[in-house]
Parts: C-alpha cells; sequence; structure tokens
C-alpha cells in the first residue's frame, strides 16, 4: 500500500512542529512516526538514513524528510515531507522575529527558555543512547565517539578530518577482521 500525500505531510508537520530544539531532538518522534506508527521503514533503515542525514550537507530534519518521501513517493513526496517539516518552525521564526524585540527583556520569557534547556538536552541524549545501542556501541569501543568530540572540542580539528579519518578506520577495521 503506497503511503498518501496527506499522511507524509501531517507526519513530518507534527514532527517539525512538536520538536523542541530541532534535529536530533526530533529523532524520537520521528523514529516514533516512521517505524512504529505507520511502518514506512524499518528500524535498521532508520538509523542508517539518520547516519546518511547528519552526514549530508545541510539540515538534519529537511535531509530526512527528503529521503523518506523520495522513498514514499518519489519527488513529490520529497516535496510534500519537506514543506511539512518547515512550515511550523518558519512561521515560528517569523513570529519570534516580529515580537522579539517587545520579548528581549521579559523575565517569563527568559525563564520558560532556560527552563526549556534541560529538556532539550534530555531529548538529544535519548536519540544518542538508543543509536548507540542499535550501532552495537559497547564499553570497549565507546571510547571512539569521546575521542572524536575532546579532538574536535579541544583541538579544534575539523568535524569533516574527523569523519573521513573515521570512515577509513572503520573500512579498514572491518576488511581486516572479516578476513579473519
Amino acid at each position: 500500500m503506497q503511503a498518501k500525500y496527506c499522511d507524509i505531510f501531517w507526519s513530518f508537520f507534527k514532527i517539525g512542529t512538536f520538536t523542541v530544539g530541532g534535529g536530533y531532538a526530533m529523532i524520537p518522534l520521528m523514529q516514533r512516526e516512521l517505524v512504529e506508527c505507520h511502518r514506512w521503514i524499518t528500524d535498521e533503515e532508520f538509523h542508517d538514513w539518520v547516519a546518511v542525514s547528519q552526514a549530508m550537507p545541510g539540515v538534519f530534519a529537511v535531509n530526512m524528510a527528503a529521503s523518506v518521501g523520495n522513498r514514499l513517493r518519489g519527488l513529490r513526496g520529497s516535496v510534500v515531507a519537506i514543506v511539512g517539516n518547515i512550515m511550523m518552525p518558519i512561521l515560528f521564526i517569523l513570529l519570534i522575529a516580529i515580537f522579539f524585540q517587545g520579548m528581549r527583556s521579559n523575565i517569563v520569557v527568559e525563564r520558560i527558555f532556560l527552563g526549556l534547556r534541560p529538556a532539550v538536552v534530555a531529548l538529544v541524549a535519548a536519540p544518542v543512547f538508543n543509536m548507540a545501542k542499535s550501532a552495537r556501541i559497547s564499553w570497549s569501543n565507546c571510547w571512539i565517539p569521546v575521542v572524536c568530540a575532546l579532538l574536535i572540542f579541544f583541538l579544534g580539528v575539523s568535524p569533516v578530518l574527523v569523519i573521513l579519518l573515521a570512515a577509513l578506520l572503520g573500512y579498514l577495521h572491518s576488511r581486516f577482521t572479516s578476513n579473519h
């Protein structure tokens, strides 16, 4: 059964509307919508597409919407998914830009945003741990992402260089361990 355009739009509209924190915070809602509710893709495909969408230039959520929309209904499905995903965030940004000067010094607004910070951290941390499990990251190899983060943060190594080096090392590791 082929997905309907309205279902694609509505799913990505919900993802874009109800996710505070963007990118990684969207992963649990995306997984629930795409894998569990609609069964448009498998859990393994979802994790693969998350990795590819992160590596692609551009906005993570738009990359995911384009990929899933294309898988479901081709180019038109991509457009429908992207529009659904970005519609409410664009409206929110416009509203904030229009009214920001008046809210800038509002203590209530400032406290709301301060209160959202821990929730956003939790929303980002949850998918990281779930993806670590599905990527088979264990205590024996958890040092790899930690070293990558330290290289980027403290030594200023380019994330692109870290990704390319990690890809090369991963390839070499799988090549030499699969032959034995």
